[in-house]
């Protein structure tokens, strides 16, 4: 394998709609149509239940977790583990900006980030999950959650790596990739409009 070979497969294997394809082939519809809009683990919850929502997570945190973990070995390169960074990335954007839905109506990252990071990083991974749990538990609200978690992948990466290191490099940047798909979270959040997990919204 090359690296630009493993980049195109990371983002195409990133790209998989996992979501849409729950909304089509359990219920027949589009969930870019229904509750938030948004073709994410959560979304799927509000509409199909917890068992499918479950598997829809599943799936994506294993697009980044196995470019993360695979694509390195078959590289014939030095230091291919150092490209890791690069497939990981490729894989959460093909999430953001899907080939198969023409680059529209992706995820919010961050079950394809988490999967990257429990690759390339567990601790951190590990970290981050924890402070999203405990943010769930305490608010009920799956947007702040992963706001802080996003927030806790450089901050574990700093002390775990050093501010010098790649893997701290691609935590500020997946952070702000997250605060970026949030911003209409954090604007609501901000209104206090935000709607908590189990609540159903209206389309958007």
């Amino acid at each position: 394998m090359t690296l630009l070979l493993g980049v195109v497969l990371a983002y195409v294997l990133g790209s998989f709609p996992s979501a849409y394809l729950a909304g089509k082939v359990f219920r027949g519809i589009d969930l870019r149509q229904h509750g938030s809009g948004n073709l994410g683990a959560t979304n799927v919850y509000r509409v199909l239940g917890w068992r499918i929502a479950l598997l829809v997570f599943s799936v994506d945190v294993a697009k980044g977790a196995i470019p993360v973990l695979l694509f390195p070995r078959w590289l014939h390169t030095p230091f291919a583990s150092h490209w890791a960074i690069a497939f990981g990335l490729a894989a959460i954007l093909g999430h953001l900006r899907p080939i198969f839905l023409l680059w529209k109506g992706g995820g919010k990252g961050v079950a394809t980030a988490a999967g990257v990071f429990l690759g390339l990083a567990p601790l951190v991974a590990l970290v981050a999950t924890a402070v999203w749990a405990l943010v769930f538990y305490r608010s009920g609200y799956v947007s702040l959650a992963s706001l802080s978690a996003a927030l806790a992948l450089p901050a574990g990466a700093v002390l775990s790596y050093g501010p010098a290191s790649p893997v701290f490099v691609v935590s500020a940047l997946v952070c702000v990739l997250v605060f970026w798909t949030h911003r209409a979270n954090i604007g609501r959040l901000r209104r206090g409009q935000e709607h908590r997990f189990g609540h159903k919204p209206k389309a958007e």
